[in-house]
């Protein structure tokens, strides 16, 4: 399995918790203060996202599932018997489920999420749909390198990225991602993944502050983890969760904002902040099509289809390896 979850591993754990403390430290001792979005997803951003996802506001998750609805059949008509499914970042994989329903011919579903609470509830749901499906999740970063367990190795392979994550990579990150999946989805590996469109930031920046607050909940989630799992003193009360449009480079930001003049202290580390100042925790970019097809061929990736909504404000791709 790509990572296990044994207790026994501590060690593992224990370098996960150096790394995360590592990489706060450099972000926050930037000029323009960073935080990796990887980490907001601990099992409370993780179920916080997924009420993200059935906001009206956001429309990117009902959009990808109604174009995998009426287009899942197509994007897997050539699935190789016997192959098996990689998503990367799974989630609660409902959208997989319309994926899964047209391979009945598939021989696994492996699920990579950082969330085991994710994992666990999804894979019981899809035991309970698809009873005769091996499916294995795996606790891991997809960010970096993973190996199948032995007897997938040589087995056919179609990666499935929905959401759109690609785009919270700046493009020479997602070309580098992009590469990787090829690696290990090689050879003569297919990938579905989602990408969303360019549009009015009328459209976009809503999306990413909703009326209820989820979306700020989430950002907050990330300082309130970095508290809890780190030792941090972030007063909660003392940031605000902003979204704003780069059009420059297409692309939504999102921010924590500092109320006012004040320092953060974090494992001997003093971080001091004035009013106004923020924290860049998260970037959207948006592609038209031919940006993200230049993208992926650069990654060594063909297109081969591309299936829309008819407002075209979501897509998903499938590309193959040559």
């Amino acid at each position: 399995m790509l990572q296990s979850r044994n207790p026994r591993q501590a060690g593992a754990l224990v370098e996960r918790d150096a790394t995360f403390l590592n990489d706060v430290v450099a972000g926050l001792s930037r000029r323009q203060k960073t935080l990796p979005c990887r980490y907001f997803y601990d099992d409370r951003g993780s179920a916080l996202f997924e009420e993200i996802t059935e906001l009206p506001e956001y429309y990117p998750t009902r959009t990808e599932a109604l174009i995998l609805k009426k287009h899942a059949g197509e994007m897997v008509h050539d699935a190789p018997d016997d192959a098996v499914l990689i998503e990367y970042g799974s989630g609660s994989s409902r959208k997989t489920e319309l994926l899964l329903q047209n391979m009945p011919r598939l021989r696994t579903y492996v699920m990579i999420d950082v969330s085991a609470a994710a994992l666990d509830g999804a894979r019981e749901r899809l035991r309970k749909r698809f009873p005769s499906l091996d499916i294995r999740p795996a606790v891991a970063n997809f960010s970096l390198p993973v190996s199948l367990d032995a007897d997938l190795q040589d087995a056919p392979k179609i990666g499935f990225f929905p959401g759109s994550t690609i785009g919270n990579l700046t493009p020479p990150e997602a070309q580098r991602l992009l590469r990787l999946f090829r690696a290990t989805l090689a050879p003569r590996g297919q990938l579905i993944i989602g990408v969303d469109l360019k549009k009015d930031s009328t459209i976009l920046v809503p999306a990413y502050n909703d009326a209820a607050g989820v979306t700020a909940a989430f950002n907050m989630n990330l300082l309130d983890r970095i508290n809890r799992e780190l030792g941090a003193d972030f007063d909660l009360g003392s940031f605000r969760h902003e979204a704003v449009y780069n059009q420059r480079d297409g692309r939504i930001e999102m921010r924590l904002v500092s109320l006012a003049r004040q320092t953060v202290r974090l494992d001997g580390h003093a971080f001091a902040f004035e009013a106004g100042e923020f924290i860049h925790t998260e970037n959207s970019y948006k592609y038209s099509i031919d940006q993200f097809r230049d993208l992926a061929t650069s990654a060594g990736w063909d297109a081969a289809s591309v299936w829309t909504d008819p407002d075209e404000l979501f897509s998903v791709h499938k590309l193959v390896s040559h």
